[in-house]
């Protein structure tokens, strides 16, 4: 089967059928690219959604997120961000693979269509231009042939007529042979012009033309082929990414099976356990006995000591701790308006990030007494004095953070039902730790009201600390004299406000009686009678065990 022997006279039509063809692929090649846009916008629209159900950082919603089903939710939404990944794949793959290589492929198609109908109609002209020279030699013969026979009358009739001269019959004879000649050199010309159209007519019917149509049904057969290619290419490029998405899918599934109620429900327990117990039975109040109601000892809602019992007939305060309605003010320092377990668990969370921001700012304090014994020992790489104020910035706030740390940590050990031992270390910042959480514990004491307005604590943080500044003044006070072991030069002036500390002023030379023990502060003395803490990273200390070689603060 040849275009070029069953369609030899079908050119048009050919020609109309090929630029079909290439407007099919051209259908294709928009269907493919649609579906790529399709594609990267599922995939936007997924990663929208998933980011959209994320949880944000530092809200309420995070933390929701320790429960299973909500982990699993999680994992789900990741997964449908993979998922979304693999769509995005598709669409890249579908252009590079397919869009791309059939865009290419049209124009090349369309340049070879072109070449080969142009050679087609050259072919066609050429025959059409031997044709019409075939015509003009056969009119000229027909036209030379009548013009004889015209002459050959006109001779015969001269030569018959007895009034004409001779000369006139030999004159038309003449022209009767002119005619004559002429018509037989048309009919040479014509008979050659004949042959030579025939054959040009057979190699244009059995030769060109079979050529430019086989060239034409191979270039169609070209772009059958490669357009079933592309749509093999198509649902390969799918089939490629079924793996990760099934893979996507059995974390989703993976997910869902890691879901345990039993855990949530334990979560839910640790996240609203108040401490407290149940409360117990009222006893029976007999009012008809000429006696003042009294409130049952073993009920949640007793009254604060020290308050005046309610009076016969008067408003009943007392109420069960489960139904008391909470403040809605501000929330203590010390979580006191939490019940015990919960606020335990936010004095903990507390205590926590207050040793990670105090070994933060350690090892800040170390990185920079690095550089500067690097300075030291190398002074064209910097100047180590430039250092000294971020490093003195930087251990003040780690004593800051170590003083914050202590009275969160008191208030931890008192909801936990323990008092902290009254060490050396504890006496030593009693006055520092009174003077700083003294307003604060007030306040919180303020805000503790008896059971008809929120959880109160029966014993006063206040008074407490005040009885340990009490215990810090008679130890210091029944101490022997210490002995000096060193001096040391006051770099910064510092106001000893607190009990147990001492007031400096800058460049003032005094007495090392105990160095620092790692809490901070050095114990130092002016005079027998004036002596106290100051932190060490005010002062530059001179052991006499090392008189020479300086101990820089830390």
């Amino acid at each position: 089967m040849s275009w070029g022997t069953e369609l030899w006279d079908q050119f048009d039509n050919l020609e109309k059928h090929t630029q079909w063809g290439i407007d099919i692929l051209e259908k294709y090649i928009k269907f493919v690219k649609e579906r790529t846009e399709i594609e990267l916008n599922y995939a936007k629209q997924l990663r929208n959604l998933s980011k959209k159900y994320q949880p944000k950082k530092n809200s309420k919603e995070e933390e929701e997120y320790k429960y299973t089903a909500c982990k699993a939710f999680l994992s789900t939404l990741n997964e449908m961000n993979d998922y979304a990944g693999q769509h995005e794949v598709i669409s890249e793959n579908m252009t590079s693979q397919i869009t791309v290589d059939l865009m290419r492929y049209v124009q090349e198609l369309k340049q070879e269509r072109k070449s080969n109908f142009h050679d087609g109609r050259k072919a066609q002209q050429h025959i059409e231009t031997c044709w019409k020279q075939l015509e003009s030699s056969k009119r000229r013969f027909e036209r030379d042939c009548k013009e004889a026979d015209r002459a050959q009358q006109y001779f015969e009739k001269m030569d018959a007529d007895i009034n004409v001269t001779k000369a006139d019959v030999e004159k038309a004879r003449q022209q009767a042979q002119i005619r004559h000649q002429m018509a037989e050199d048309s009919k040479a010309d014509y008979s050659s012009t004949l042959q030579r159209f025939n054959q040009e007519q057979w190699e244009y019917y059995h030769t060109h033309i079979p050529n430019i149509f086989q060239k034409i049904q191979e270039m169609e057969e070209r772009r059958i082929v490669r357009i079933g290619e592309s749509m093999k290419t198509y649902a390969e490029v799918d089939r490629q990414v079924i793996p990760i998405i099934g893979k996507c899918l059995d974390g989703i599934v993976k997910a869902a099976e890691s879901i345990n109620q039993k855990n949530d429900s334990q979560l839910v327990v640790e996240a609203y356990k108040s401490g407290f117990e149940p409360p117990g039975d009222i006893e029976f109040e007999d009012y008809t006995q000429p006696m003042k109601r009294t409130v049952s000892d073993n009920s949640l809602s007793s009254a604060k000591e020290g308050k005046p019992e309610l009076k016969f007939g008067g408003k009943s305060r007392g109420k069960l701790w489960p139904f008391i309605k909470k403040n809605k003010g501000a929330t203590p320092e010390d979580f006191s308006n939490l019940p015990p377990e919960q606020r335990r668990k936010k004095l903990q969370q507390k205590v926590d990030d207050l040793n990670k921001e105090i070994q933060k700012e350690t090892d800040q304090r170390d990185a920079i007494t690095k550089m500067k014994d690097v300075y030291l020992k190398n002074p064209q790489m910097g100047d180590p004095a430039s250092l000294d104020h971020k490093l003195t910035e930087v251990t003040q706030n780690i004593e800051k953070l170590r003083l914050e740390t202590q009275k969160f940590e008191a208030w931890l050990a008192e909801v936990e039902g323990r008092l902290p031992a009254r060490s050396e270390q504890a006496r030593r910042q009693s006055g520092m730790y009174d003077g700083q959480t003294h307003q604060a514990v007030t306040n919180c004491a303020q805000d503790r009201e008896s059971p008809d307005g929120s959880y109160t604590e029966e014993q006063s943080q206040e008074r407490e600390l005040k009885v340990l500044a009490t215990d810090f003044d008679d130890e210091f006070d029944d101490e022997e004299p210490l002995p000096a072991i060193g001096t040391c030069k006051a770099l910064y002036t510092f106001e000893g406000q607190n009990e147990g500390t001492i007031s400096v002023i800058e460049g003032e030379m005094l007495s090392v009686i105990e160095e620092d023990k790692g809490d901070g502060w050095t114990r130092i003395r002016r005079s027998e009678d004036e002596e106290g803490y100051v932190p060490t990273s005010y002062v530059e200390v001179y052991l006499d065990k090392n008189a020479k070689g300086a101990k820089t603060y830390i």
